[in-house]
């Protein structure tokens, strides 16, 4: 049977393309707001880091309603780090909207999201967004979608498929692009077309897959997925399964039933097949899940994850100013909300080390742990973490590391220090065009992009776009150099001084400022130079009776102090260094603090 009232679809894209920009504009009008409400923009990125940062990091859903019809949609990250967020969320969907932007076309991430819904048999409707921007290349744009869905093997429909013209901004729409849109009941029109209505068996046993955990402080776990067959209703008895654990729970009670009608998730009696729903009343359950009727406890399959690339080690801090400042310090702590996070976070892995104070933490990029770290931080966690590594595999008897499809965009005359660079780092060049501003094309090494960012945006004074997603593994390219400088470490503990900094600056750039709690082996600063250097940023000017009639020496003004963000840390830190997280500081560190102990080992491993 098909369910013609509803339709679900999820928004994909790569970063920036604009989806929660057009959530915004379809929100607004499906009648989800009164006439004279106040709104904010971007109001599905919820999160605090979300809105600091600008990008969408958890899938969320919400539903509009028009012509008699409910659409649920699922705003999705486009950020490659959280490619796991939007596999998941595709099996509560029929249908995907691929936003692509005017001007800069499919990117790595377009290809990675376009490939999984392929996969699953999605329906793909094309939407060009930003048509509004002056730098627009429309025509250009759809004929490299085309080549995209050709070579990805798309079926003739997803062809033939027509191509929305949307300014999200704006909130308008067109199929022709000689005719400016006025709102989005084009878009609208075309959901109700061409993304196809839920089917399933509404009068069979009731069958839910739980693609999606939240929490609430009121009810527990709440399990999110869509119903694939027959009814829920609110204190029905259930059970859930997993089909690749083969185990079935012990029967529990439905305490709630929730469906999403615009931002609110709404009580219901009773649910049936296609609805997205919102599940209460179990502490132990997991994505993967799922919900069924106790008589038939029937496991439906859950998509395949794509597996980590970069590892982190997790440790309890045991710098001289440990547990100053955070509220969670203990081993027993940091572990127990590493593993919470397993049970919302698909892509994230956890793994136990030799120590049972360390933790090996494996994710999808080094932006996928910052956020786990800076959450962390905000919650009160205080711990240490190690230079992010990439996780390498043995196939067919040979080494092998993860390779990435980097995308540059940068002005023509940065052009060749890009090259030279992603060179050093054992990149190809795959591809080149454009003449203004060209678009690079490279495999690299995921481990030679490490530290790479503030590099890049150097060499293209800030005016360059870069992006990647991880395209296969390969055979190890060789070695490359991680960092080409050394850094500045205090001498010893003590508060920084003006006086200390002022002459310690002469050697490189400086990391803090004055009158700041530093501890021998702390990293105050960027040496110049290859080799680490050893500073006394505490040193305090001797107090004579002369009196000096040049004030010189009193104006002595740091210029190089540059505060550094969580990625500029994790990029910066080497292998025998630790990156040191408290709720209100960061700081870096060698792993022996004492310069006399790295001088020993330093010996000892030389010889």
């Amino acid at each position: 049977m098909i369910r013609d009232d509803i339709r679900n679809i999820a928004i994909i894209a790569h970063v920036d393309h604009g989806k929660t920009t057009l959530v915004d504009q379809m929100l607004k009008q499906g009648g989800v707001y009164r006439e004279n409400q106040q709104t904010v923009d971007r109001v599905m990125d919820s999160n605090d880091i979300e809105r600091e940062r600008g990008i969408t990091i958890l899938s969320k859903n919400t539903a509009v309603h028009y012509q008699g019809h409910k659409i649920n949609i699922v705003d999705t990250p486009g950020h490659a780090d959280f490619g796991g967020e939007v596999e998941r969320v595709l099996k509560m969907v029929d249908g995907v909207l691929l936003l692509v932007d005017s001007f800069e076309g499919p990117m790595p991430q377009t290809r990675f999201v376009l490939k999984k819904a392929l996969e699953l048999k999605l329906k793909v409707l094309i939407v060009i967004n930003k048509i509004d921007r002056p730098d627009a290349r429309c025509e250009e744009v759809v004929g490299e979608i085309l080549d995209l869905l050709i070579d990805l093997e798309a079926d003739e429909s997803t062809i033939e498929n027509p191509i929305l013209y949307v300014s999200a901004r704006k909130g308008t729409a067109t199929l022709d692009m000689d005719q400016p849109g006025t709102d989005l009941r084009p878009l609208f029109d075309a959901i109700l077309k061409y993304i196809p209505a839920p089917e399933g068996d509404p009068d069979g046993s009731a069958q839910v897959l739980i693609s999606t955990i939240d929490y609430s402080e009121y009810v527990g776990r709440i399990g999110v997925g869509r119903i694939t067959r027959g009814s829920f209703k609110s204190g029905m008895n259930v059970v859930h399964t997993n089909m690749e654990t083969g185990a079935t729970s012990p029967m529990w009670r439905l305490s709630g039933l929730f469906q999403y009608d615009g931002l609110k998730r709404v009580p219901a009696e009773s649910v049936s097949m296609g609805d997205i729903v919102a599940l209460c009343g179990m502490e132990d359950i997991s994505i993967g899940d799922t919900v069924c009727d106790p008589s038939t406890p029937e496991a439906l399959p859950f998509v395949k994850i794509s597996e980590p690339t970069v590892s982190m080690t997790f440790r309890v801090n045991d710098s001289p100013f440990a547990g100053r400042e955070g509220t969670y310090v203990t081993s027993r702590h940091l572990r127990a909300r590493l593993m919470r996070e397993l049970q919302t976070d698909v892509s994230l892995r956890v793994n136990d080390t030799d120590s049972t104070d360390a933790f090996e933490v494996c994710g999808r990029g080094e932006l996928h742990l910052s956020i786990l770290i800076e959450n962390m931080r905000r919650q009160g966690y205080e711990f240490a973490v190690s230079k992010p590594q990439v996780i390498y595999k043995v196939i067919d008897g040979v080494k092998c590391e993860p390779i990435e499809r980097l995308v540059v965009d940068t002005p023509q005359a940065s052009a060749g220090a890009v090259i030279e660079k992603i060179g050093r780092r054992r990149g190809t060049l795959e591809h080149m065009s454009g003449l203004d501003r060209v678009r690079l094309e490279f495999l690299v090494p995921s481990r030679g992009l490490f530290g790479y960012r503030s590099e890049f945006m150097t060499d293209t004074r800030g005016e360059g776009i870069m992006s990647a997603t991880f395209e296969r593994y390969e055979p190890m390219k060789g070695d490359i150099p991680h960092r080409n400088v050394g850094a500045l470490v205090a001498h010893e503990t003590g508060i920084s001084t003006s006086y200390g900094l002022f002459y310690a600056q002469e050697r490189g750039t400086l990391f803090i400022g004055a009158q700041q709690n530093v501890y021998e082996g702390m990293i105050v600063g960027q040496n110049a130079r290859p080799d680490d250097l050893v500073v006394n940023v505490c040193k305090q000017k001797h107090v004579t009776n002369m009196r000096n009639a040049s004030a010189s020496e009193d104006a002595m003004r740091l210029i190089s102090v540059h505060p550094m963000t969580l990625e500029e840390c994790m990029e910066f830190i080497d292998d025998d260094e630790l990156l040191e997280i408290t709720p209100k500081t960061l700081r870096m560190r060698k792993k022996i603090l004492s310069a006399g102990d790295r001088a020993r080992q330093w010996r000892y491993n030389n010889n």
